[in-house]
């Protein structure tokens, strides 16, 4: 009797040491619930709003590039190889 006493005191200590180290892995969430305080909803947005036609005019006044942009430039030569043929 006195073993049987002894692992159930141990299992009892085990499952209250593992119980114990889950806590406060559950209390961050609980705590934001909205209604308790914690939560306050989405962020406020505070910036000015877009203007369209501002907005179009500074795109007009981007300059066209002279050369078309590759970005494959240094990766393969500009032009490919021609390959000739000699006949004999």
């Amino acid at each position: 009797m006195i073993g049987g006493t002894k692992a159930i005191r141990t299992l009892v200590a085990a499952a209250t040491i593992i119980s114990s180290l889950t806590l406060p892995a559950y209390a961050d969430p609980f705590s934001k619930r909205p209604g308790s305080g914690g939560y306050s909803g989405p962020p406020v947005e505070n910036h000015p709003k877009v203007d369209e036609k501002a907005y179009k005019a500074a795109l007009e006044r981007i300059p066209d590039p002279d050369k078309k942009f590759d970005p494959w430039g240094i990766a393969r030569p500009a032009e490919p190889a021609k390959t000739t043929k000699k006949s004999n």
